[in-house]
């Protein structure tokens, strides 16, 4: 790899880390409308026009309020927590593919950090390193009840990564891959030989049980209760403030971001798009025209998270286990045994 290529590797890095926190800045400011309009409220509306810099002015609070380590926290650790929460969420965009190449001069831009050929395996280490940073922050708080959500937020990832697993094993029986490029490519378009090209057609089981367990691991309602403010104060985070807060609340709309961008390339095509080949258009056209269109299934499934939120009232924590080993588990196993009958007799 040239310096030139390192270069522009450093500068994917670099936009795809700034739009990351621009989606988590403004998701915060989007949460807050979509709450007002299903509340029939205005919403922000203070701060510039329709209130579009509220995020700022949310982010300046955070900076400039009081930093506060309690007097018997653990003090390294407190400040570790947040910062191993935020560095999670942020590095599983790396094995993203946002688009296909582009053509720049006499450079070819792959819009993917590293394609490596187990990134399906990277996603969920990713995924279960995430926690490391929940427990680690109310463990060293040394607040009863930051450790009852530290305590929470372990069991629950732990139960439905499982679950999650499983379901993304049914979708590797199917596309004979862990890469996330390949299975992506494998999505064309949208049509293909008389069928739907998209996972989500071939695996619809294994996509609904995907998408429960990323509510679970991000922490979204209904399986809030890490954070479960009528019963925990404030959960793992009840000690925090200023942008160590900041961060715990970044890390989690960043895992939306992620999260949405995963499904969307795992079972909705990703970059692909219906008909992208017969529009006519140069490859640089039709790769900028997916990325646009990846965003837009990305967006779709943030405000999915967002629409359930203020739809659907929080789960007993009995309700939440239950349901993680009760019937996600056994119905993700049920997925494989179909998945690998159908594959034997109709392949």
């Amino acid at each position: 790899m040239g310096i030139a290529d390192i270069i522009i590797k450093l500068i994917l890095i670099v936009i795809i880390f700034a739009i990351s926190l621009l989606v988590a800045l403004y998701s915060t400011y989007a949460e807050r409308k979509i709450a007002a309009f299903f509340q029939d409220r205005i919403g922000p509306n203070r701060a510039g026009p329709w209130g579009i810099l509220q995020p700022f002015a949310d982010g300046g609070k955070m900076f400039l309020k009081e930093e506060i380590i309690p007097a018997n926290a653990s003090a390294f650790l407190f400040i570790a927590g947040p910062s191993l929460s935020i560095l999670t969420a942020c590095i599983g965009s790396a094995v993203i593919p946002w688009g296909q190449k582009l053509t720049i001069g006499t450079h070819v831009v792959d819009l993917q950090v590293t394609d490596i050929n187990v990134g399906v395996l990277y996603i969920l280490g990713v995924v279960s390193l995430g926690v490391y940073g929940v427990m680690i922050g109310g463990w060293a708080s040394n607040n009863k009840y930051s450790l009852l959500g530290a305590i929470r937020a372990a069991s629950q990832n732990i139960s439905y990564e499982l679950s999650m697993g499983l379901s993304i094993i049914a979708l590797l029986m199917v596309t004979g891959t862990l890469s996330l490029r390949e299975i992506a490519e494998q999505q064309h378009g949208f049509w293909s030989h008389g069928w739907f090209t998209w996972n989500f057609f071939r695996q619809p089981l294994g996509f609904l049980i995907f998408i429960v367990c990323a509510f679970a691991e991000t922490n979204r309602t209904p399986f809030d209760l890490p954070e479960c403010e009528t019963e925990l104060i404030g959960g793992y985070h009840t000690e925090y403030s200023s942008m160590k807060l900041g961060f715990y609340l970044f890390s989690e709309y960043i895992n939306m971001f992620i999260s949405g961008a995963v499904m969307a390339t795992l079972y909705f095509g990703g970059y692909n798009f219906p008909f992208m080949h017969h529009l006519g258009l140069s490859e640089n056209w039709i790769t900028i025209l997916g990325v646009i269109a990846l965003f837009t299934k990305i967006f779709f499934f943030i405000f999915f998270f967002m629409w359930v939120r203020w739809t659907i009232p929080r789960f007993r924590y009995d309700q939440l286990m239950d349901l993680g080993w009760k019937s996600l588990i056994p119905l993700s196993i049920a997925n494989i045994v179909i998945t690998g009958i159908v594959i034997t007799f109709y392949k």
